[in-house]
Formats: C-alpha cells, sequence, structure tokens
C-alpha cells in the first residue's frame, strides 16, 4: 500500500467511514478553515460573491499539485474579482510541506493546513477504499457546492477543459 492510499484510507476512516455516501448536490458548503503557515486563518465564507474552488490535498501528492496549477489558471484566466481559490492540506507533515507545494504548483492563491476538513467528511466517503486525491469542490457565489470531484474520476483526464466549462457555466448564474 503506498503512502497516499494509507494516507487517503485514514482519511476516509477518520471522517466516519469507507462507503461514499450519495451526497446531493447542491447543497450548502461547510465553512471550511485552514491555518496558512503565517498562522493567519483563511474561512470558505469570506470568498462569498465569488466562485471558490476548494482543494482538499495531500501536500506529497502529484495530482494535488496539478489541481492546484489548474486552480491558479483559473482564477488568472476568470479574474480574482470573480474566482477564488483555496487548498486545505490534511496530510502528517503538511505544515512543513506547504511552502515546496506552493512553489511546486505555482499557486498564489492561500493553501494551508485544515484542522476541520471533516466538516466535509460525508463527501469524501468512497464507494470503495481507496479515498483518491484531490478531493475538488466547485462553491457557486451563494455558497453551495456545485461539484464535487474525486482525484479518480474521469474529469481529471482533461482537468482544465472541464473546470473551464464548469467555470463558465456557474458564472453565467445571478449572484
Amino acid at each position: 500500500m503506498t503512502r497516499r492510499t494509507a494516507l487517503a484510507l485514514a482519511a476516509a476512516g477518520a471522517a466516519g467511514g469507507l462507503g461514499r455516501a450519495a451526497t446531493k448536490l447542491p447543497r450548502p458548503a461547510p465553512d471550511l478553515i485552514v491555518t496558512l503557515n503565517s498562522g493567519s486563518l483563511v474561512k470558505l465564507s469570506g470568498f462569498r460573491g465569488k466562485v471558490v474552488l476548494v482543494e482538499l490535498l495531500l501536500t506529497t501528492c502529484p495530482h494535488c499539485v496539478r489541481c492546484a496549477q489548474v486552480m491558479q489558471m483559473m482564477v488568472d484566466e476568470f479574474g480574482a474579482a470573480r474566482v477564488a481559490a483555496m487548498g486545505g492540506a490534511i496530510n502528517d507533515g503538511a505544515r512543513n510541506d506547504l511552502t515546496r507545494f506552493q512553489i511546486n504548483s505555482g499557486a498564489k492563491f492561500p493553501i494551508g493546513v485544515s484542522d476541520r476538513v471533516f466538516a466535509y467528511d460525508e463527501m469524501i466517503k468512497a464507494e470503495k477504499p481507496p479515498v483518491y486525491f484531490p478531493q475538488l469542490f466547485v462553491v457557486d457565489r451563494k455558497g453551495m457546492i456545485r461539484h464535487h470531484l474525486h482525484g479518480d474520476d474521469d474529469f481529471f483526464l482533461d482537468e482544465e477543459k472541464n473546470l473551464r466549462a464548469i467555470l463558465g457555466r456557474l458564472l453565467k448564474e445571478p449572484a
């Protein structure tokens, strides 16, 4: 078993089980809070009025680095006034890896450690083990989770194109 799989299983287990619950979307987004290396807190609710890309990640995961790169591209392309992003690392030792992760991904958006990640617990349970990362949530301007994408979803085969399409649709909706 790889470290990534073990961490994912641990996260899912701590979240209350391993069976993916059929969560209904859209649904209100819990107020995810991440702690930056500076000690500052960033809250999802601070981005209300924007479409927000939320990545739950492992700092040791190359797929998570790629997801953060694409998220930054989308913020740059659609504009920070309309689209925001944040990342919450959940793996052991994440605090020590945040700077390296941010440099490798080129992400300029806030990425910190998430101690309250399990507010999203029912959304990261898998139909069967393992749970793959990243876990990407797209939150609309009203604070509703509209999409939850698991690291093993086909979405990630052409993540840039697929995310651009989702954002294009959501940004056409009234705020």
